[in-house]
């Protein structure tokens, strides 16, 4: 694969793209993964460009990312090297204040995204883009791959769900990237806001193997838990393992890209997958796994489940579904054991009164088909028109 010119890289190299930012006061929205093709921060990269940075802003899990678990709050500070105000969209507030609107003329969102509805990034960036067109504030997306690639998987979020792991009617796996997701934004919200796009140069999310995710580029967890291409892949079906009782791997090495509780019999497991839906376990290698989780769920305990390999050989980039994964992992939970205590309840990112899993799927419908009669079928039938009309819906953002 060509080497890929991220926007930041675009910014940095480009003049003409500075131009506009030349008498206005900059903020950067970034985290750890906001970094330079030579792996320089982009805080520090602006700042030596000569960019006149006047406050940063650290989204879930922070600037630093130092926050391991979600729902995990990170503290405004002040930046010890550029003397800035660092202000956290994961704190007391989810968005942009008054105050923190004041430090700047124009934004540059910097995130590296994973092409999942609920990864917080993409609410965020809403929140951002809604105090932009209240304020006349500026808002400049340094574009960057989606890691996933251009696949579109899931139900839709349906009307009165949304919340910060869900911004609006769309499906788990969106196939855009943030940029792209952006403009979307704009348009589906009405938004009157001056908004623009420093587009990637040479991203072909067609191409293997990376297939969203250049080969020459090294990555940078953009979250704690989000460790690689691998992950990156499985996470728009394993993310919903947060709302359930099985461990989705945090604390270990490969969270999210394997699951299991102590009472998981995976052989099993498989073969009642593979009699109910054979063809949803295509794309990757599922593989019987034990592990301890040194926190969070079955902290200490020895589990028995399942590793997801979307990768090397085993990935089929066309064929693999990972929404419908983890779904047919969890209806096999429920037809060999039909009391499992699947389902957590807690309020989940600060939904109250209602189940993570539902507040996940942007509704109860994915909940009620694993607890329910229904076949794999019943659940195509729910989630394909909501596929296609996405697919409509985004073409004419796509810019790559």
């Amino acid at each position: 694969m060509t080497s890929v010119k991220f926007g930041i890289d675009r910014l940095l190299a480009e003049p003409e793209l500075r131009k506009p930012l030349e008498g206005r006061r900059v903020a950067l929205l970034a985290h750890p993964a906001s970094v330079t093709e030579d792996l320089t921060h982009s805080l520090d990269a602006l700042a030596a460009a000569g960019v006149n940075l006047t406050a940063a802003f650290g989204p879930q899990h922070g600037l630093r990312g130092d926050k391991q678990d979600n729902m995990v709050e990170s503290e405004d500070f002040t930046d010890p090297v550029h003397q800035i105000p660092v202000f956290s969209l994961y704190g007391e507030v989810r968005r942009p204040t008054g105050q923190m609107l004041s430090t700047f003329d124009t934004i540059l969102v910097d995130l590296q995204d994973l092409g999942c509805r609920i990864y917080t990034f993409i609410t965020t960036l809403l929140y951002v883009l809604e105090a932009a067109a209240e304020t006349g504030k500026s808002v400049v997306v340094l574009d960057r791959p989606n890691p996933a690639g251009r696949p579109v998987e899931g139900l839709a979020l349906r009307e009165g769900w949304e919340s910060f792991v869900g911004a609006g009617p769309i499906p788990m796996r969106h196939g855009l990237t943030l940029g792209e997701l952006g403009q979307w934004f704009v348009d589906h919200f009405k938004l009157d806001v001056d908004y623009r796009v420093i587009d990637m140069q040479g991203w072909r999310p067609g191409e293997g193997p990376g297939f969203g995710w250049p080969d020459d580029r090294i990555w940078i967890n953009p979250s704690p838990n989000a460790p690689n291409l691998n992950m990156a892949r499985c996470y728009a079906g394993t993310v919903m393992l947060e709302g359930t009782t099985l461990s989705e791997g945090r604390g270990t090495t490969r969270p999210l890209e394997l699951f299991g509780a102590p009472d998981i019999e995976p052989r099993r497991l498989v073969e009642e997958m593979r009699r109910l839906a054979p063809e949803w376990l295509q794309g990757c290698k599922l593989r019987e796994v034990h592990f301890e989780p040194t926190f969070h769920k079955h902290v200490g305990k020895l589990c028995a489940g399942l590793q997801v390999h979307a990768e090397g050989r085993f990935y089929e980039h066309h064929a693999f579904r990972p929404w419908r994964l983890q779904a047919l992992a969890f209806k096999a939970i429920r037809r060999l054991h039909p009391d499992y205590q699947l389902w957590r309840d807690f309020p989940y990112e600060y939904a109250f009164g209602r189940l993570p899993i539902d507040v996940i799927n942007g509704s109860s419908l994915l909940r009620e088909w694993v607890d329910g009669d229904s076949t794999p079928d019943d659940l195509e039938t729910l989630a394909m028109p909501d596929e296609r009309d996405w697919e409509e819906q985004r073409k004419p953002y796509l810019r790559y």
